[in-house]
């Protein structure tokens, strides 16, 4: 498969050796330095682009890949305040996105403990829960994806949170995240349910990024040739 990098640091380096080992080709590399080179001809050269760039840039890649008809996947987090423009361009352009705010296998099925977690745990009020989130020094948003991804869970199962919040709060209704930043941490996710008596904790911690690597390779291998909309939930069968 002919794969193009939107993206090319430290993670669009951690696909590129996963997906030479796997037996992909990648004919386009694109990060600051060669935005020049991100044009229709160039890219069409791929059969499926990978995304890993940043919150100020990820939108306008991401429409630039379905506009020139080219299936992306897009790992870049901060930009859904765009995500009702993409999902109707991509409808239009009968186009293929597959987004998640984490690629890691090991993550997504964090996803679904976490939801089930959350339905148990509703009836019982006494337990309050908050959520912490490690990352390294680099990481440009606060809170991750992967944590928003979490609280929105919550707050779809546990009726008493109605908002997330990323600074301390005594408001019951509040979700509070902390976000910690230190290197060097690929990424630790924490939700944890509190009462006077006792805590319930789950935590996924990444050590390496090779699991978001693989991830990401393993969606692309699912876009090729495909329309619409997917999520990770679809490109593993969950």
């Amino acid at each position: 498969m002919k794969i193009a990098l939107i993206g090319y640091g430290k993670m669009g380096k951690a696909i590129e050796e996963i997906a030479l080992e796997k037996g992909h080709e990648i004919v386009l590399k694109i990060d600051v330095h060669n935005n020049a080179d991100f044009t229709k001809e160039n890219l069409q050269k791929a059969e499926v682009a990978i995304e890993f760039t940043g919150p100020h840039s990820a939108y306008e890649n991401v429409k630039k890949c379905i506009e020139f008809g080219v299936p992306i996947v897009s790992g870049s987090t901060g930009w859904l305040d765009k995500w009702n423009e993409i999902t109707a361009l991509c409808e239009t352009h009968n186009g293929c996105l597959v987004y998640s705010s984490n690629y890691s296998i090991g993550v997504n099925l964090f996803f679904e403990l976490n939801k089930r977690l959350a339905k148990l745990m509703e009836p019982y009020d006494a337990y309050d829960v908050q959520m912490t989130e490690i990352h390294h020094t680099e990481k440009k948003d606060a809170p991750s994806g992967t944590a928003i991804s979490l609280a929105e869970q919550i707050m779809a199962n546990v009726g008493r949170k109605k908002q997330w919040v990323n600074e301390p709060s005594l408001t019951p209704s509040d979700l509070v995240i902390t976000s910690e930043r230190i290197d060097p941490a690929p990424g630790t996710h924490t939700v944890a349910y509190s009462s006077p008596i006792d805590t319930i904790e789950i935590t996924h911690t990444a050590h390496t990024r090779k699991g978001f690597a693989s991830g990401a390779v393993l969606a692309a291998e699912f876009a090729k040739n495909k329309n619409g909309i997917f999520t990770m939930k679809e490109v593993l069968g969950l």
